[in-house]
C-alpha cells in the first residue's frame, strides 16, 4: 500500500479544484492546470481536503494512487506558490541575459546560443552568471533547467558550465606527470 496516496491535500486559499469526470482542473494565482485521472484512481474533495484513493485494494492500483497523489499535490503547490530552479554558469566569459522569449547564453563556443523560452515559464537573469526558471508546472521547470544545462554541463576537472545553484560537482584531479 502507498503511503504517499494516504495523505491528504489541503488546499491553500485562493485555489479552486474541479473534477470534471476523468480530467481534474486546478486554478489559482499562477495559473490554471489539468490532468487526465487514471482509471485505478479515485478523488474525492471534501471542503478543501483532497483525498485520492484506488479503485481496488491491489498493488499496482495503490501505487498508481500514489503516483497521482504526488501529480495533484504539485498542481496544487504549482498554481499557489510556484515552483523555481536557480542555474549557475562558472567559467570565464560565460553569461547568460534573457531578451523578451529567449535566453542568450554566451558558453564559450563560437557563436552564441538562443533558447527559445516555453509558453508557461519565465526565465530571470539577476545578473549575469545566474538563472532563474520558474513556473506553475514542476515537471516543465525541471525539464527547461535541464535542457539549459545540457548546452554545457559541469565538467570534472575545472568545474566550467552550467550547473544547478545546490549541485556538488566531484572535481578530478589533474594529469600527473
Amino acid at each position: 500500500m502507498s503511503r504517499v496516496a494516504k495523505n491528504p491535500i489541503t488546499l491553500p486559499s485562493g485555489v479552486d479544484v474541479n473534477l470534471n469526470g476523468s480530467e481534474l482542473t486546478v486554478k489559482g494565482a499562477k495559473g490554471t492546470m489539468q490532468l487526465d485521472l487514471h482509471p485505478f484512481v479515485t478523488l474525492k474533495n471534501d471542503n478543501g481536503v483532497i483525498t485520492v484513493a484506488p479503485v481496488k485494494e491491489n498493488r499496482e492500483q495503490w501505487a498508481m494512487a500514489g503516483t497521482f497523489r504526488a501529480l495533484v499535490g504539485n498542481m496544487v503547490t504549482g498554481v499557489s506558490t510556484g515552483f523555481q530552479k536557480k542555474l549557475q554558469l562558472i567559467g570565464v566569459g560565460y553569461r547568460a541575459q534573457a531578451k523578451g522569449k529567449v535566453l542568450n547564453l554566451n558558453l564559450g563556443f563560437s557563436h552564441p546560443v538562443d533558447y527559445p523560452v516555453p509558453e508557461g515559464i519565465t526565465i530571470e537573469t539577476p545578473s549575469q552568471t545566474e538563472i532563474v526558471v520558474s513556473g506553475c508546472d514542476k515537471q516543465r521547470v525541471g525539464q527547461v533547467s535541464a535542457e539549459i544545462r545540457a548546452f554545457r554541463p559541469p565538467e570534472p576537472y575545472k568545474g566550467k558550465g552550467v550547473r544547478y545553484a545546490d549541485e556538488h560537482v566531484a572535481r578530478k584531479e589533474a594529469k600527473k606527470k
